[in-house]
């Protein structure tokens, strides 16, 4: 059973951290998770008790489903949340753990580590998404889906152990521009209303068949599986209402966190290696 009282109480305290940290004492072992994201970059640092010391983030359009399409863009951005971090701790930064979504070519996986590395970290990890997002979840048997900006990573875990990963082209970018063009306003501004708590529920119905399509790709991905619960994160799952679309169109018990955006970076951080 997965204790999201747990779960949640621990994203709790990294949303704390956000912008808001102190200095730590010098020597003192740091575990850091760089995500790359399509919407935001964020940097988390946690201690070596893997308890949250601090947390940054940008927004960025420097990656395109899951492939950066922008390398000096990502590394100055990277490089800004590391400088940022480390003159409000005191300390520096040195080793990082990072994520790719699944199925990522090593190619497309050594050009995120360079962003990283280029940013003045060594890389010492590389994970798919959702698996880092199971560091947090604990979950031992199911599917954990990690709805991103660009697209949908599926995990599924049979007895601890990852049996299978996918990852398709469908994500929080292409609910923006559904809202864009609906809307018929920029992209950028798109964002801004996807956020918005106020259209919250008059943007759900615009953007209902993305969230249908998204609900197809983990149905036709988990068909030949026994599958008793799906557990959703990423900043797309945000939305208030995904996980009753998902669980009505897949019938299958769909839960999520009180914040999923900050639970893959969460555990990139926890599976950093010093």
């Amino acid at each position: 059973m997965v204790d999201f009282d747990r779960i949640n109480n621990f994203i709790k305290v990294l949303e704390k951290t956000n912008g808001n940290y102190e200095r730590v004492s010098q020597g003192e072992e740091l575990l850091v998770g760089v995500d790359l994201g399509t919407a935001y970059i964020v940097v988390v640092v946690l201690d070596k008790e893997k308890r949250p010391v601090a947390c940054e983030m940008e927004f960025a359009q420097v990656i395109k489903d899951g492939l950066v399409v922008d390398y000096s863009g990502a590394r100055s951005i990277v490089k800004r949340l590391k400088d940022r971090i480390e003159e409000k701790l005191g300390v520096e930064l040195i080793k990082a753990a990072i994520a790719v979504p699944p199925g990522t070519g090593g190619r497309d996986c050594d050009t995120h580590r360079y962003v990283v590395e280029g940013a003045g970290f060594e890389v010492t990890n590389i994970l798919d998404e959702p698996t880092a997002a199971n560091a947090v979840l604990g979950i031992e048997n199911g599917v954990v889906v990690d709805v991103g900006g660009g697209t949908t990573g599926i995990a599924i875990f049979k007895d601890n152990e990852v049996v299978y990963t996918s990852d398709e082209p469908t994500g929080g970018t292409h609910l923006s521009l559904v809202i864009s063009g609906n809307y018929k306003v920029s992209f950028e501004e798109a964002e801004k209303i996807k956020k918005s708590q106020e259209h919250s529920k008059e943007i759900f119905n615009v953007v209902l068949p993305v969230i249908q399509k998204i609900a197809y790709i983990i149905k036709s991905n988990i068909k030949n599986y026994d599958i008793d619960a799906i557990y959703l994160v990423g900043g797309t799952c945000c939305l208030e209402g995904i996980e009753n679309v998902i669980q009505k169109e897949t019938g299958i018990k769909t839960f999520k966190p009180i914040n999923p955006f900050l639970v893959t970076p969460l555990g990139i951080a926890m599976n950093c290696i010093i």
